[in-house]
């Protein structure tokens, strides 16, 4: 697999940027206000800050192996602009948008309020989009989102077990080597996993693989929904992975703190159309398993096309979730 250069710390880059986030000032007649700054900087994507007399854009470039998100951006905008970034501008091809500021991350809220309770309204906002989008699979598949429903991650999960090399054995915080001898064993049972959670006919969906509150915004009471680079085509409970870990986190909070119970319930209420919430729990629970799989090849992917100087960083992702899954 090709690693990719980071681009965004390159020479001349980003006055290559600064030319094209001009360009689009000029198409709303809006003109800079001071300098435009570089604040984030990852190996698989950047964000710039331009003040203007119109107020604060923001600009992000998303590497090639992600380079979807722009154009998924721009699609879930003209769909439910309600809940989706303003976007100004984008290029398809080189991963690149401009959007309006989005407002306060909701992760500030909850920790100055010591409390869960603004979930309770965003679920189903966030539920409904994803149930709005559930008809339209293709349509999303057309622009480059990676399909990993559930009649495809046990391949995908039996491919991942043999890369060894990324599984990081018996090392710090990593798979022992017993682990990974459970996890190779566990190939055919994952497809069993897989089979029981689709017989709950909860239709595949949009799935926002990084849904947390940092990546989640509140302007004027409106929810925005951010980041959406690391999104696949699969099952809609895999949400409830990355959720609850970024609450528990922003709280201190145990994994059995009754705030994470109720946050579960509350985005499972929505999809009682189905089934009541008991019924729904044997779901839950092998979505939570399964969706931490999804969560590591998410990683994997990522991490295969870092550059070698790189990897170390993160290459512990991987592993880690493989091991609280054959761990839970």
């Amino acid at each position: 697999m090709k690693q990719q250069t980071i681009s965004w710390t390159t020479s001349g880059w980003l006055e290559k940027v600064s030319r094209w986030i001009r360009t689009q000032l000029d198409r709303y007649n809006l003109h800079l206000a001071g300098n435009i700054e570089q604040p984030h900087i990852r190996p698989w994507s950047t964000v710039l800050t331009i003040p203007t007399d119109g107020g604060l854009l923001y600009f992000k470039a998303t590497a090639p192996y992600l380079g979807y998100e722009p154009v998924l951006t721009d699609f879930l905008s003209s769909i439910r602009p309600d809940v989706m970034p303003d976007l100004l501008a984008i290029d398809q091809n080189r991963g690149w948008m401009l959007m309006r500021d989005s407002g306060t991350p909701l992760r500030t809220f909850i920790k100055t309020e010591k409390s869960v309770e603004r979930w309770q309204e965003i679920m189903p906002l966030y539920v409904g989009l994803q149930k709005e989008l559930s008809p339209r699979l293709n349509e999303i598949l057309a622009l480059g989102v990676p399909d990993r429903r559930l009649k495809v991650l046990p391949p995908l999960f039996a491919r991942l077990v043999k890369d060894e090399r990324s599984l990081l054995l018996d090392q710090a915080e990593s798979l022992t080597s017993d682990e990974y001898r459970r996890i190779k064993a566990s190939v055919g049972e994952f497809e069993k996993m897989c089979l029981a959670l689709d017989s709950f006919g909860i239709p595949a969906t949009l799935h926002h693989d990084d849904f947390h509150d940092g990546n989640l915004f509140i302007q004027n009471e409106r929810v925005i929904f951010t980041d959406w680079g690391e999104s696949a085509i699969t099952h809609p409970f895999f949400t409830l992975v990355v959720m609850l870990r970024g609450a528990g986190n922003s709280l201190d909070l145990k994994p059995d703190a009754p705030e994470l119970a109720w946050m579960r319930d509350w985005y499972l209420s929505p999809w009682t159309d189905y089934a009541s919430l008991n019924e729904l729990q044997p779901a839950v629970k092998l979505a939570e398993r399964i969706g931490l799989v999804n969560r590591a090849l998410t990683w994997h992917w990522v991490i295969s096309h870092l550059p070698a100087e790189v990897k170390p960083n993160y290459a512990i992702a991987v592993p880690s979730y493989l091991k609280d899954f054959i761990n839970s």
